[in-house]
């Protein structure tokens, strides 16, 4: 009995994680908006959000070492306008999700900053904010989900690809929460990779 209630409470728990979040609507500013790598919608997002006046600095966590802004915008595909380049910042420490927020977290209070909106896809966002609660419980964060056209949010269940990306995430979201700090993968001790970045 304990077996089959443990199985149900994780299917429950899989069907609201699979269940896309509604889209942001908070207007307020922050001090930062931060963008974790990963697809490129993640990057035009911040960039629109800069430009809509809802954040004073773009923060890109995860970036990896032999990468410059000029690289991370031609292989995102991003165009990111003149005014705004005196804006962007590239964190090259975080190599995971753990490895972000405290690579943000050092970056927030170096800046004295108490506020920033969270940039990432929409099945990455519930382990994301889990990681940077932690490591910033005492700053606003603000979620901000991205939703690519290449993730299916609605019948995700007919799709392969989808449903396994989203069984892998919830699998890495369970760990987090219970496990955080058993067997988890060094936090900023280098720059992601490609696999890496597609969190």
């Amino acid at each position: 009995m304990a077996g089959l209630a443990a199985a149900v409470l994780l299917l429950a728990g899989f069907v609201r994680f699979a269940t896309p979040p509604l889209a942001e609507n908070d207007a307020a500013p922050t001090d930062a908006i931060v963008v974790l790598t990963g697809a490129s919608l993640r990057l035009q997002s911040g960039i629109d959000l800069m430009r809509e006046g809802k954040g004073n600095v773009l923060f890109v966590s995860g970036v990896n070492r032999r990468v410059d802004l000029d690289d991370l915008v031609h292989s995102s595909g991003t165009e990111v306008p003149k005014w705004l380049i005196c804006c962007v910042v590239l964190g090259h420490d975080a190599r995971n999700t753990m490895g972000n927020a405290f690579e943000t977290a050092q970056w927030m209070r170096r800046r004295g900053y108490h506020s920033l909106r969270l940039v990432t896809s929409w099945y990455h966002m519930p382990r994301s904010l889990l990681d940077f609660r932690r490591a910033m419980p005492d700053l606003a964060i603000i979620p901000h989900p991205v939703f690519s056209d290449q993730i299916t949010r609605l019948r995700w269940w007919t799709r392969r690809a989808t449903a396994t990306l989203l069984i892998s995430e919830y699998a890495k979201y369970l760990a987090a929460l219970f496990l955080p700090f058993i067997d988890r993968p060094s936090l900023c001790d280098g720059p992601a990779t490609a696999a890496e970045a597609r969190r």
